[in-house]
C-alpha cells in the first residue's frame, strides 16, 4: 500500500467534466466526448463525477445527464440550480448527489455561496422534493456560520464550501480564507453535516483545502481539463488525486519530495 493508494477513503475527488462539454459546444462536434471523459476519469480514480447542468445550456445537455447516469460505476454529483425545471429534471435522472447552486445566466462561472437564509422556502422544497426521490442533497454555500445553520434547518445533510475567495487571494488574505474555510468546516461537521468544497482550486493551491481533516470531498474541473492538455486526461486525473491525498497525510508530493 501507498499513499497514492491508502486503505480506505482519505479524501474524495470530484472531477467535473463542464468544459470537456465546453470545448466540444465551442465547435459544435461531438468531440471531445464528456461521457468518454467521466468513465475515463473514473479508470484513472476519479471518486465521482461532478456535472453542471446550468438553464443555458452553455456547456453540459440533458442528453449528457441522461446518457451517463447509468454508465458510471461511481457517483453523479448533479449541480443544478433551484428551479423547477431543474429539480423535475434531477428527480427523473435520480442521481446519487444534487448539490444546488446559485445561477446568473451573465456570469462566466459560479460567483459565490447559494443564499439559503434569503430564499429559504424555495431552498427547503427542493430539498425535501429531492430527498423523496432517495437523492442526497448538498448546498453549495460561503462558510458562514448563519448560512450553514439555515443549510442544516432547510434538511440538507451535505455542504460544499465555496472557496473562490481563497482561490483568488494572495499572502495574508490566503491565509485568513483558509481560517474562515476551517472555521466554516467546524460549523458544518458540528451540526453533522457532510462537508465538501470546491472552486477554483488547482495544482498549486488546493493542498491547504484538501490538508482540512473534515473536508470529505473537493471538486474539481477547469484545472484538471486545462493540465489535461499537456499531460494527458487520466495523468491529470491521476495527479491532482496524489497532491489532495498527499496533502491530507502530510506527505510531500511532486519535485523536491
Amino acid at each position: 500500500m501507498s499513499f497514492l493508494q491508502p486503505a480506505g477513503s482519505v479524501i474524495d475527488l470530484g472531477v467535473n467534466i463542464d468544459h470537456i462539454a465546453t470545448v466540444r459546444n465551442a465547435r459544435g462536434t461531438s468531440y471531445p466526448d464528456p461521457i468518454r471523459g467521466a468513465l475515463l476519469a473514473e479508470q484513472a480514480g476519479a471518486d465521482l463525477i461532478t456535472l453542471h447542468l446550468r438553464e443555458d445550456r452553455r456547456h453540459i445537455k440533458d442528453a449528457d445527464v441522461l446518457a451517463l447516469r447509468p454508465l458510471l460505476t461511481t457517483r453523479m454529483n448533479l449541480e443544478a440550480a433551484v428551479t423547477r425545471e431543474m429539480i423535475d429534471f434531477a428527480c427523473q435522472v435520480k442521481p446519487q448527489d444534487v448539490c444546488l447552486v446559485p445561477e446568473r445566466r451573465e456570469e462566466v462561472t459560479t460567483e459565490g455561496g447559494l443564499d439559503v437564509i434569503r430564499y429559504y422556502k424555495e431552498v427547503e422544497a427542493a430539498v425535501q422534493q429531492l430527498k423523496a426521490e432517495g437523492i442526497r442533497v448538498s448546498l453549495f454555500i460561503d462558510a458562514d456560520e448563519a448560512q450553514i445553520e439555515a443549510a442544516a434547518n432547510v434538511g440538507a445533510t451535505v455542504i460544499e464550501l465555496h472557496t473562490g475567495r481563497y482561490a483568488e487571494a494572495e499572502g495574508e488574505e490566503a491565509v485568513r480564507e483558509i481560517e474562515r474555510i476551517k472555521v466554516g468546516v467546524r460549523a458544518g461537521a458540528s451540526r453533522g453535516l457532510r462537508v465538501n468544497a470546491g472552486h477554483g482550486l488547482h495544482y498549486t493551491n488546493v493542498q491547504p483545502i484538501a490538508a482540512i481533516p473534515d473536508i470529505h470531498e473537493l471538486n474539481i474541473g477547469h484545472a484538471i481539463v486545462g493540465h489535461a492538455l499537456f499531460v494527458g486526461w487520466e495523468n491529470a486525473v491521476r495527479e491532482m488525486k496524489a497532491i489532495m491525498v498527499a496533502a491530507r497525510l502530510g506527505v510531500r508530493y511532486g519535485a523536491g519530495a
